[in-house]
């Protein structure tokens, strides 16, 4: 497999759980302590090797934008205070090696067609893509961890987790054989199935390594659950042409796109990395 140097972040999304807080602001910018959601995910993928970092946007999305970019007014005013461990915060929000690159998702057809739009943009080559409602606290990073495994299995990998039986409703659902004691060789996956036709208890993550033939099996696809072009069902498609693993990676992960689970990351994350506590 070629080096992975392309992470394709989709952030059109509306964030309607979180209103009012996102009716101007997007989701990805919430913070979890001091750091919006999209710069762990951007971090994330920086760790993994990545040095293009490809922003699928919508409407009201201006502010991720921004975040990335130099602000010469709020770095002179930081150097003539000397607030010199404030100015390199902001300052290194991206290493110089990075490049942003930001396209639109003008109609909101899912996860897949949001997908889909990073194709002229990545070209012909392996690529992850990162959801940043999923925060995953784990070192080495799991997109690192999901690197070296395509690398090593030579194919397209899905991270996934083990949930509970009556939750298989609202995640991707994979099947298959196992390779050793993280990773299977896909062979099904399902888009929220309800549990009692539930392949297994194994769920899809929102962390994938995604090889470029993924691209013709999005235009292929038809939508499918809630009207949607669903990244699962082109990866269904892909596995029967080419190998597909599942990763159980490690490390915890906090679903923020949900207001618990939002709750629970900023609680842990305060306390593990800025010694805040609660009491």
């Amino acid at each position: 497999m070629k080096p992975i140097r392309k992470a394709v972040f989709p952030v059109a999304g509306l964030g309607t759980r979180f209103l009012p807080a996102t009716k101007a602001m997007p989701k990805e910018m919430l913070p979890i302590v001091d750091k919006p959601l999209i710069q762990y995910a951007v971090e994330e993928a920086i760790a993994a090797g990545v040095t293009e970092l490809i922003f699928i946007t919508g409407r009201n999305k201006r502010a991720i934008e921004d975040h990335f970019d130099r602000t010469p007014e709020l770095e002179a005013e930081l150097e003539a205070k000397k607030k010199n461990q404030l100015l390199n915060i902001v300052q290194n929000v991206l290493p110089p090696h990075v490049n942003c690159i930001y396209t639109r998702q003008s109609t909101p057809l899912g996860l897949g067609h949001a997908v889909l739009c990073a194709a002229p943009i990545v070209g012909n080559e392996p690529f992850l893509v990162l959801l940043a409602d999923d925060l995953i606290d784990a070192s080495p990073s799991v997109s690192l961890q999901m690197v070296e495994a395509a690398h090593q299995y030579n194919g397209s990998i899905i991270a996934t987790q083990q949930v509970a039986a009556n939750e298989t409703d609202k995640y991707g659902i994979v099947s298959g054989e196992a390779m050793d004691a993280q990773t299977m060789r896909l062979h099904g996956i399902v888009e929220k199935p309800a549990p009692d036709k539930a392949p297994s208890q194994c769920a899809v993550v929102g962390r994938y390594v995604l090889e470029p033939e993924i691209f013709d099996h999005l235009r292929q696809t038809q939508p499918g659950v809630g009207g949607e072009i669903q990244l699962t069902d082109a990866i269904a498609s892909l596995l029967k042409q080419k190998p597909v693993y599942g990763f159980e990676y490690q490390g915890t992960r906090y679903d923020c796109g949900s207001k618990a689970g939002f709750f629970k990351a900023t609680v842990e994350f305060g306390r593990k990395y800025h010694g805040l506590s609660t009491d």
